[in-house]
């Protein structure tokens, strides 16, 4: 039996927190003995007919002796009395804590008691669950599953005080977050102590009306689920509001001015702004609430969704209609913010990387409907009116946002910080960041090794720079000649490959002159955008599944409709021509600017290995993922060169592609700028090409749906690790692929 991680713990005051936590603790066998101090003889008693201590006492300091942790959940106003009372009884090494709604209080109450030199063991902690009942018997051994944990080390803490706790909360299930004092106070009071502020003042006002009765009776569900928070134990809000006066007031203030605007809003009948309010407040809690409940598990790189791929037969057949493409939807939103007047996108890309980008233009003051069904409108501020956002931007797993919005934040006139989750926080942003300092940007890359965050201060004076790309990349080139939007004189950008141009395409479709000479593209500084009606076409990354899928697939047939076949995104196209696909192009047209066609392909040749041309590699950066599963399905050894920038996308594509092929069972060697892959592809034979196994996608989304696309050329059966990301991209993917003829489960 393994060593119970407490010796004694003792519990001082045990309501429902209290007693949730001895239930933990019990069920857990996380210390031999629990013992409660109270001043209830009932509650103590009870207490040890549901089997949660071992015994109880009415004075605290006999609770307290030789317990390696002693547990404060009493009313907050409370504790400086019983630490006072209990501290020349406590074990040097005992671990102290609370969990109390305020920590400023706390860790007052602490240093009154202690001095300053506090007890290495000392750590506050705030657990952010709760219930409508109270006392020992509404106490539930599942109450923090999935639920917040903060804790609040001070200078004195010690690691292994802290890391007690860790282990004590996470074996409840609970997510455990470390924070400063202040900022705790300050974040709770926002958060929590100020709705239960206005719950209480929303019900008093409303009781003290004359007609209070029918009030009540005809009541909304809206108002019953706001207004229940108001039957908490008003004794414990009348001590939180005290304890947390100063932070509280200041959120008070702060609801008071912006329900000033709303008022000024109605008053005055501005419709436009107030449907840009409600809409801002509407996206801001869907955007954050969806990123946020997948961020803390990323990040500490536990899983939060995995494919299965089943083996068997397979067809793959079917016509879809692919999401919107990335590029376009983010540029559609980034310059219809800046352009003066509106701009209607339709079939914008509703995954997560563009509404980090749409939601960040809400946070910088821009007034943006949608999405819906694709449909979004953009109502522009024109050049100079962007405003500074509350806090940072963050950017989710998108380099596109953070790269382009380098550019963009560097010409405005006040500070800005770019954050993003695990995979984009190791990516590099110095390739952006040099040469806007070239241009007088103020930019710092503030993460290790030249990785976000990034740190923008506010400058109207930058310069026009010519500047040659070291590597070819879309997303840096895009960065600059946003920058030159605001620059003196011309901004010009000179490639050493062409990469994808929807930047200039786009600004010219908003009536901003962008000049094309061979590889060298150039603006001049000081123009102006106009609102345009943008159509995003179909996103050829993500239709470049569909098409690898349908070629390594016996009889199959599909039709991918209008697809963007942008000439710097068709190298997919051509790569799989040469390796012998039959792949057609049909019905070109023009929309919004860009080339889109609709797209046959077959599975009814066997394909060859090939070397790449690297005049392609630029035209298909994205999508050489997928196509690293059409040469291992492929007759003879394909060979990748001159595609280093592979190696700083959302992963290392050229190395986690290369683990999960070795996986499968293909004969591979990643190189320092490409790949060498040994098709096993055999002319008229369709049968398993893959071994089956399970693959690490290291939270990439393209890596991801290329493993997918596997299944369909496998012999047993492919789990793919972290595939959360998927949804960035394309969110219908596992939906579209099922239809087609895959068989991909999904679980968490």
């Amino acid at each position: 039996m393994a060593q119970p991680l407490f010796k004694k713990v003792a519990f001082i005051g045990l309501g429902l927190i209290g007693s949730s936590l001895a239930r933990v603790i019990q069920s857990e066998q996380l210390a031999t003995c629990v013992v409660a101090s109270t001043r209830s003889a009932k509650t103590l008693a009870d207490a040890q007919a549901l089997g949660l201590i071992q015994q109880g006492y009415s004075n605290p300091v006999e609770a307290v002796q030789d317990a390696d942790l002693v547990v404060l959940a009493l009313p907050v106003r409370a504790t400086h009395a019983v630490l006072a009372q209990i501290q020349p009884y406590l074990h040097p090494d005992a671990v102290l804590t609370d969990v109390g709604s305020t920590k400023g209080n706390v860790v007052e109450a602490a240093k009154a008691v202690f001095g300053e030199a506090l007890p290495a063991g000392f750590v506050p902690g705030h657990p952010i669950a709760g219930s409508e009942h109270t006392g020992v018997h509404a106490g539930k051994v599942d109450l923090f599953a999935n639920h917040k944990v903060i804790l609040t080390p001070v200078e004195t803490s010690a690691a292994w005080a802290v890391d007690k706790l860790i282990q004590l909360w996470s074996a409840a299930k609970a997510e455990v977050i470390c924070m400063d004092v202040q900022k705790h106070d300050e974040v709770l009071a926002h958060t929590s102590h100020l709705p239960h502020l206005m719950a209480f003042n929303l019900v008093e006002q409303l009781a003290n009306r004359e007609d209070n009765l029918d009030i009540f009776r005809y009541a909304a569900g809206g108002f019953r689920d706001f207004s229940r928070i108001a039957a908490s134990d008003p004794q414990m809000w009348h001590d939180i509001f005290f304890a947390n006066k100063t932070a509280i007031l200041n959120a008070v203030e702060g609801f008071e001015q912006q329900l000033s605007k709303i008022k000024v809003l109605i008053e005055t009948e501005d419709s436009h702004a107030l449907m840009g309010l409600l809409g801002h407040a509407q996206a801001a809690r869907q955007h954050f609430n969806h990123m946020l409940a997948k961020k803390p598990l990323m990040e500490k790189n536990k899983v939060t969704q995995q494919f299965t791929i089943s083996p068997g037969p397979k067809s793959f057949t079917g016509t879809f209609t692919i999401p919107g493409d990335k590029s376009v939807s983010h540029r559609s939103i980034m310059f219809g913010a800046i352009a003066e007047g509106t701009t209607h996108v339709t079939g914008f890309l509703e995954g997560e990387d563009a509404l980090a980008t749409l939601q960040a233009f809400r946070d910088m003051g821009v007034s943006i409907e949608g999405p819906k069904n694709g449909e979004v409108t953009i109502h522009g501020v024109g050049m100079q009116g962007l405003k500074a956002p509350a806090g940072a931007l963050y950017m989710g797993n998108s380099g596109t946002s953070m790269r382009l919005l380098s550019g963009m934040l560097s010409a405005q006139k006040f500070d800005s910080v770019m954050t993003g989750d695990a995979s984009l926080s190791k990516r590099p942003m110095e390739r952006i960041a040099k040469p806007l300092r070239a241009m007088g940007a103020h930019i710092q890359t503030t993460g290790e090794k030249g990785t976000p965050p990034v740190s923008i201060t506010g400058n109207q004076a930058l310069q026009g720079i010519a500047y040659d790309l070291p590597m070819a990349s879309a997303q840096v080139k895009s960065g600059i000649l946003l920058a030159g939007l605001w620059a003196q004189g011309e901004t010009s950008v000179t490639e050493p490959e062409p990469t994808r141009d929807h930047t200039e395409r786009m600004l010219r479709a908003f009536g901003y002159d962008v000049k094309t000479e061979g590889n060298k593209i150039s603006l001049q500084g000081g123009g102006k955008l106009v609102g345009t009606n943008i159509q995003v076409p179909s996103d050829i990354s993500s239709a470049a599944f569909f098409m690898v899928g349908a070629a390594i697939c016996e009889n199959s047939d599909v039709v991918l409709e209008a697809v963007g076949i942008n000439p710097t995104r068709t190298g997919v196209i051509e790569i799989l021509k040469q390796m012998g696909a039959d792949i057609a192009v049909l019905n070109e047209r023009i929309a919004g600017g860009e080339p889109i066609a609709d797209i046959h392909i077959k599975g009814s040749r066997t394909l060859k290995g090939i070397h790449i041309p690297e005049d392609q590699v630029p035209l298909a950066i994205d999508e050489f993922p997928a196509l690293f599963i059409a040469a291992a399905c492929a007759e003879g050894q394909t060979v990748l060169t001159g595609a280093a920038e592979l190696r700083v996308k959302e992963s290392d594509r050229i190395q986690v592609m290369a683990d999960g092929l070795k996986i499968m069972g293909i004969d591979c060697t990643p190189t320092a700028d490409g790949i060498i892959i040994e098709g096993k592809g055999k002319s008229g034979d369709w049968s398993a090409i893959f071994n089956g196994g399970q693959v690490e996608s290291h939270h990439d989304h393209r890596i991801a749906m290329s493993f997918s696309i596997a299944g369909l050329r496998t012999g047993g059966p492919i789990e793919i690790i972290g595939t959360e990301t998927v949804a960035t991209s394309f969110p219908t993917f596992t939906e579209l692929a099922n239809r087609a003829g895959l068989s991909i489960t999904v679980s968490q």
